[in-house]
C-alpha cells in the first residue's frame, strides 16, 4: 500500500515515456523502425558506462517517437550479447500493440510489411479491435491494431465485471500454478 502524503493528491501515471528492449544491431533496428514502420528516430546516444554502477560498458541507446509523444527505445549492447536473446518471443509472453486510426491504415501497414519481406498475419478480429502481427529484427512480437466502432462500449462493459472475472480465474487456475511452482502453496 502506498502511503499518501499530507495534503497531496495521489500521483498519476500519464502514459509510458518509453519502453525499452535490447537490439542486436542499431542500424538494422533503425532501418526497421524508421524506414518500414515510419517512426522518426529521435536520438542515438552513445554511452561508455553502465548507469548507476560506473562499470565500463559501451552501448548505444536509440529512441523512436510514436505519434502520441512516447517512444520505443533500444539498447545496442555488444558486451554479453548472444543469438538466443534475439529469438522470436511468443506474443503471449511479450508483445507491443501499436494503434492506428483506421482499417485502411492497418491494411496499408500489412502491405508495407509484406513488401519489405516481413512476415505478417491478420487482420484478426478480436471484436473490440482488429490486429495484424509480425516480428521485428530483434525477435520482438509486434501488433498493429485498430479499434472497432464499439470499442469503448465493450471496454466499459468489461471494466464493470473485470474484478469478479479475475477472482474467478485465479481460483480456477491456482491449483495448476501451485503444482507448476509458479505460485507458492497457500498456508493451511
Amino acid at each position: 500500500m502506498i502511503e499518501k502524503g499530507l495534503g497531496m493528491a495521489d500521483p498519476v501515471l500519464k502514459a509510458p515515456h518509453h519502453i525499452a528492449y535490447r537490439c542486436r544491431d542499431a542500424e538494422e533496428t533503425r532501418a526497421f523502425y524508421q524506414d518500414i514502420l515510419g517512426l522518426p528516430l529521435k536520438a542515438a546516444l552513445v554511452f561508455e558506462e553502465e548507469p548507476g554502477t560506473g562499470r565500463k560498458l559501451p552501448y548505444m541507446h536509440l529512441f523512436f517517437a510514436f505519434g502520441g509523444g512516447s517512444y520505443i527505445a533500444f539498447f545496442d549492447v555488444p558486451d554479453g550479447a548472444t543469438p538466443d536473446q534475439f529469438s522470436p518471443v511468443w506474443g503471449m509472453e511479450r508483445h507491443i500493440a501499436l494503434e492506428v486510426a483506421t482499417m485502411e491504415e492497418l491494411k496499408a501497414f500489412k502491405t508495407r510489411l509484406r513488401e519489405a519481406g516481413v512476415g505478417c498475419f491478420g487482420p484478426i478480429d478480436h471484436h473490440f479491435v482488429q490486429s495484424i502481427y509480425f516480428y521485428d529484427p530483434n525477435g520482438l512480437n509486434l501488433e498493429i491494431t485498430v479499434r472497432a466502432e464499439t470499442h469503448d462500449q465493450i471496454m466499459e462493459k468489461e471494466a464493470a465485471q473485470a474484478g469478479a472475472m479475475i477472482r474467478e480465474w485465479s481460483a480456477r487456475t491456482r491449483p495448476a500454478k501451485e503444482k507448476a511452482g509458479i505460485l507458492p502453496p497457500r498456508p493451511i
